[in-house]
């Protein structure tokens, strides 16, 4: 992790320093200002459509993951729009479009999702999911005085 954020340092001193050389101190100034007011304005239109989705989505009792997925994603990209740099910024963007953001969305989810189960595996053992039905005593029979019996399978994951 740590060497991570020091190629993301790296990369963003290389990206200010070379819009520096091409435009000047004051237009790199400009520039990440600019960008800081852009993406600020498109965080909250998007973080906004994001909301009224989750909200309609609740409203009409079906599941909102995307939705919710969207305003996080969109929160992110925010955050990273307001830190100053402009490698942040570009990523920052490509978080508030929405075809950049379902590519992502849908890579959060599988990796959430395979995270899930490996956590649960840890935690509790491999995961089981038990489909089954309670059927009770056949009224019929001579011994009213029989156990409940649970019929079903047995799903690893």
């Amino acid at each position: 992790m740590a060497v991570a954020f020091l190629l993301y340092v790296f990369a963003e001193i290389a990206a200010i320093w070379a819009v520096g050389s091409a435009v000047g101190v004051l237009g790199t100034l400009g520039l990440l200002l600019a960008g800081a007011f852009l993406g600020s304005w498109l965080a909250r239109r998007e973080g906004g459509k994001a909301m009224r989705a989750f909200m309609s989505a609740a409203r009409a009792g079906q599941p909102a993951e995307k939705e919710l997925t969207d305003g996080m994603l969109v929160a992110l990209g925010g955050v990273l729009i307001l830190v100053p740099g402009f490698v942040s910024d570009v990523l920052g963007l490509l978080l508030m479009l929405p075809p950049s953001r379902a590519v992502a969305r849908r890579w959060w989810l599988r990796r959430m999702e395979k995270r899930a189960v490996r956590f649960a595996n840890q935690r509790r053992g491999p995961v089981m999911v038990v489909d089954s039905e309670v059927v009770p005593p056949s009224d019929a029979g001579p011994r009213r005085d029989q156990p409940t019996v649970i019929e079903g399978r047995i799903i690893e994951g």
